[in-house]
């Protein structure tokens, strides 16, 4: 499992904040884009299997079990352990 710190997180990567719709816009990580766990887990086919994609939430809990899932089938994704709460 590849992790990286918030604040190693390079803005042209390609960052995918969990987080509801209301988190996201109160304040996010400059060029994220907003999907929902549930809606990035019920429709994974979205991403490519060739990219790297960086995982955010609000602590690094649910990003965690996310990016856990998105390896088992494959995809290149990298937990960001800290969260929004450290950016």
């Amino acid at each position: 499992m590849k992790e990286i710190s918030i604040k190693s997180l390079k803005y042209n990567d390609n960052i995918i904040d969990i987080r509801d719709n209301y988190s996201y816009k109160l304040g996010h990580v400059k060029n994220a884009i907003n999907i929902p766990m549930n809606e990035l887990l019920n429709n994974m086919y979205l991403l490519d299997k060739n990219k790297t994609y960086y995982i955010y939430c609000q602590s690094g809990i649910r990003s965690l079990k996310c990016t856990k899932i998105l390896n088992q089938f494959g995809y290149n994704v990298v937990n960001v352990y800290d969260g929004y709460n450290n950016y």
